[in-house]
Order: C-alpha cells, then sequence, then structure tokens
C-alpha cells in the first residue's frame, strides 16, 4: 500500500532516494524498482528494517541499474552529508517523533537544492475522531504523539527555503477500518467487525477493483486518511 503517488514524485535515473522512516519497506521498495535508483531506507526500528529486508529478496535483482540500503539511525541525526540526496520521503512518520521540527531540518540538510520532498500525515478530523474513541490508539509505545494542521505544517516545511507544488489525501476506505479498531480497541484483533473489514482492505489491496479504487478515489477529498505533500527545495 503506497501512500506516495509517483507520478507526482518522479524518479529519475541516477537518482539518490531516502524513505526516512521506512518502516517496512513499501516505498524504498517501490523506488529501487525504477531503473537507475539508489534507494536508501532508514528507519530507527530494527525489527522493521529487518522485514524490510525480508521483502526485498523478493525483488532483489528486478532493477539491474539500481540500488538497495538499509540502515538504522536517528532522524535528527542523519548519516549523510549536506546536499546529498535528490528526493526525500518521510511518510506517516513526523507524528511520532517528538523533536519533528529537528527531523524536518535534517531533512532540508541532507535533500539537494532543487531535490524534491514528500510529507505525509494523518489527516487532522479522522485522527481526532480515532484519538475521542480510543486513549490507547495514541498512548501506545511509539503511537502518534500530535495530530498536525495541514496547513501549518506546510507552513513550517516552507519556511525551511521549500514550496509545495501538489498535495493529495489518500486511503479513505482505511478510515472506518482504524474507527472500528478504537472503538473496539480493547480486543480489536478478533473483534468480528475489525476482522471483517480488514478482509475486505486485503482484497481491495491484492484485487485492486475498479469499484473500490473509484469509490477511493471519490471518498479521498473528503475523508482520505493521510495528507500527502510535495515539495521543491528552492535553490539558493
Amino acid at each position: 500500500m503506497q501512500t506516495v503517488d509517483f507520478r507526482h514524485f518522479e524518479l529519475k535515473p541516477g537518482d539518490r532516494v531516502l524513505d526516512l522512516g521506512c518502516g517496512e519497506g513499501r516505498h524504498v521498495i517501490s523506488a529501487y524498482l525504477e531503473p537507475g535508483i539508489e534507494a536508501v531506507g532508514v528507519d530507527l526500528n530494527v525489527d522493521d528494517l529487518k522485514t524490510t529486508r525480508d521483502k526485498f529478496a523478493d525483488f532483489d535483482g528486478a532493477s539491474a541499474d539500481s540500488s538497495f540500503t538499509l540502515a538504522s539511525a536517528n532522524a535528527l541525526a542523519l548519516p549523510f552529508a549536506d546536499n546529498y540526496f535528490d528526493k526525500v520521503i518521510c511518510s506517516e512518520v513526523l507524528e511520532h517523533i517528538p523533536d519533528y521540527q529537528g527531523a524536518l531540518e535534517e531533512i532540508n540538510r541532507v535533500l539537494k537544492p532543487g531535490g524534491l520532498f514528500c510529507a505525509s500525515v494523518p489527516r487532522r478530523w479522522p485522527e481526532q475522531l480515532c484519538w475521542a474513541l480510543s486513549e490507547g490508539y495514541h498512548k501506545v509505545p511509539g503511537g502518534h504523539l500530535r495530530i498536525f494542521r495541514d496547513r501549518a505544517l506546510k507552513l513550517e516545511i516552507e519556511d525551511l527555503g521549500m514550496c509545495q507544488y501538489h498535495r493529495h489525501w489518500a486511503h479513505a476506505l482505511h478510515v472506518p477500518f482504524w474507527w472500528l479498531k478504537c472503538l473496539f480497541w480493547e480486543r480489536q484483533d478478533s473483534h468480528p467487525l475489525v476482522r471483517l473489514y480488514h478482509r475486505f482492505l486485503v482484497w481491495d489491496l491484492m484485487d485492486r477493483p475498479w469499484l473500490t479504487r473509484s469509490l477511493e478515489r471519490l471518498l479521498n477529498p473528503l475523508m482520505g486518511k493521510s495528507i500527502v505533500m510535495y515539495f521543491r527545495k528552492v535553490p539558493a
């Protein structure tokens, strides 16, 4: 399941791409599959990196001209030189980081002038309902620390010297799933409604039927779970 739409975040041969907070690898593996990409995934969670490594084994060699690297590192102290990357992705990560402004500054430091940055965070009103339905949702270790206002986050990123050129919403069909999980938080993994809706999402992800894909496109502007913003770093 991808949050970044690569039609608005075009990867070109020779690009060095960082997926910061890569999790289990959905975007860094997708970047690797494009021709001539140096794909780098960074996460603080070693278990997630191991999962990404295992998933990547199915794709290793699928893009002969691309390279794939994983590293464990803190978003506040990235082990890369200034102006190192052509593209940076930070998807569903900033809401987990106490000093997210520091992470944004590090992203800006390692991104080349003229380079592209994609950030996604949970959309405000669906996230607020999750918090209202379950205290455990955002108080689990490593959980969400804040609810962003998208305009405020946009301005913070632009204050670093970037310019937004596109935005969209994503994953509207996942919103009811998280509401159900929060509503039945104490037994979310066993509740029949949660399990049924999860089966529906897996079916949708694997088969991608026209009906659900069209429905999500219609619903995303109204209730997309994620707000996805694209920026270009303005050359000095």
